[in-house]
């Protein structure tokens, strides 16, 4: 396996490890595998018989993967996909681990363009069999599609008149690099400078990459794929993630109560393991500034007697 801390230092590693409270001849899914820091200790923990699947859409990934471990499946795809893939090979996991950070690989790769230290193309594609950029975005985007990006995925304050801006910067220069980014909004930023680029650029890299209903299409998918009694492990860094995932938790775990015209009500599929997200300690985080917003939440699949008590109890 590559140099994964370079890559990618794996955060929260062995709270992650902990939470998945593996089995060795286990099935388990690393849903983001990056630098593979994370996959290593599961490995680590994994019999001859164990297996792990491991996805990244990103093709640099591909070098972290272990040689010779015939218990590593590397699949090139965004991890919305996964639940399919492991029903094409007929599995179900024992536990899933999702890291939805960017990896420090891509941030620190001036030509990907995902970092505002960098002049370089406004790429931001994680999977470069993406057809659109960051400066295709802010070259054909309209005001009202810039301002809706800017304004739900980047969080900027002023969002309206950073889409109005940068529709007239283009109209006498196209905006391909980060430098030419930064200047055609001089003069609108608010507050730090640094956390305002911060954001505009994520909500860019949201819209290149459809993270948030990548994220979504993954979260309804992946319950099916568990046995009764696996654990799903989430890593979240901003809140529009966190948000989504704790919503969803939720909902899986305490179910819906019937719509009128409904016969049944949803099924509680889930039981949240963490009340409050497990944060990453002050070492980790003097040790790695990046794990800083990190929040790791645990939810389990519920075991077919706790669904039958549950239906008895909804019937009495």
């Amino acid at each position: 396996m590559g140099n994964d801390t370079f890559y990618h230092q794996p955060v929260l590693l062995h709270e992650c490890i902990e939470q998945l409270n593996i089995i060795p001849d286990g099935i388990y899914l690393d849903a983001t595998f990056g630098g593979g820091g994370h996959s290593r200790e599961i490995l680590k923990q994994l019999s001859p018989k164990g297996k792990l699947l491991v996805f990244d859409q990103d093709e640099d990934a591909k070098r972290n993967v272990p040689d010779n471990d015939n218990r590593v499946v590397f699949i090139r795809e965004n991890f919305r996909y996964a639940a399919r893939f492991v029903r094409m090979y007929r599995l179900q996991l024992n536990g899933v681990l999702a890291d939805l950070g960017v990896s420090s690989w891509q941030f620190d790769t001036a030509e990907r363009g995902f970092s505002t230290r960098f002049d370089a193309q406004l790429d931001m594609r994680m999977d470069h069999r993406l057809p659109v950029t960051a400066a295709d975005i802010l070259k054909q985007y309209s005001e009202k599609e810039l301002f809706r990006l800017f304004d739900q995925y980047g969080e900027v304050t002023n969002a309206k008149p950073l889409a109005r801006r940068i529709v007239e910067v283009r109209e006498k220069a196209a905006i391909q690099t980060s430098n030419e980014l930064k200047q055609a909004i001089d003069g609108l930023m608010y507050g730090n400078p640094n956390k305002y680029l911060a954001q505009v650029f994520q909500g860019l890299r949201i819209e290149v990459n459809d993270e948030l209903n990548a994220l979504q299409e993954f979260l309804v998918s992946i319950t099916s794929a568990l046995k009764p009694g696996g654990r799903l492990c989430i890593i979240t860094f901003h809140s529009l993630e966190d948000r989504l995932v704790k919503q969803w938790m939720k909902e899986e775990a305490f179910g819906s109560e019937s719509l009128p015209m409904m016969m049944t009500a949803k099924p509680r599929l889930l039981k949240v393991l963490t009340k409050k997200p497990i944060l990453p300690g002050i070492e980790e985080q003097n040790k790695n500034s990046r794990s800083r917003s990190a929040k790791l939440r645990v939810a389990e699949r519920i075991l077919i007697d706790e669904l039958s008590t549950n239906k008895k109890n909804k019937d009495k």
